[in-house]
């Protein structure tokens, strides 16, 4: 992690077994998983209302797809990357800036990514 202070980390993931290595890897790391959505909903709330760093946000929750989550966000002005088992060119373009996992990830590329990001040396929201 880039600093000393605990970094606090959304998971948007609706796979139960994906989204509990992500909080493995987030405290491997030494963040702090603020909550792991399972449901659109879910995310929609914790991305109005939660206080956290980062989020990590599958691009496909239980068929939904996330953008207006990443929208809220990027209204926050709070980080996020995507992850997708789909070819990132179905990111769509107002979203081409901001970082994308392609399933499956490794532990380090993750760890390398959640660093950069965190650091701001990769993936700035842009501005509405």
């Amino acid at each position: 992690m880039p600093d000393d202070r605990t970094p606090r980390i959304l998971i948007v993931e609706d796979e139960t077994m994906i989204s509990m290595l992500l909080e493995d890897m987030v405290c491997d790391l030494g963040g702090h998983v603020v909550g792991a959505a399972a449901t659109f909903e879910q995310a929609m709330t914790l991305a109005l209302e939660a206080d956290f760093d980062l989020a990590i946000l599958d691009v496909n929750v239980d068929g939904l797809v996330v953008y207006p989550v990443a929208d809220v966000l990027r209204h926050r002005g709070i980080r996020f990357i995507f992850m997708t088992g789909y070819d990132s060119s179905i990111i769509p373009q107002r979203y081409r800036h901001n970082c994308v996992l392609s399933k499956p990830f490794s532990h380090q590329t993750f760890s390398d990514t959640v660093g950069k990001v965190l650091a701001g040396t990769m993936a700035e929201p842009a501005p509405l």
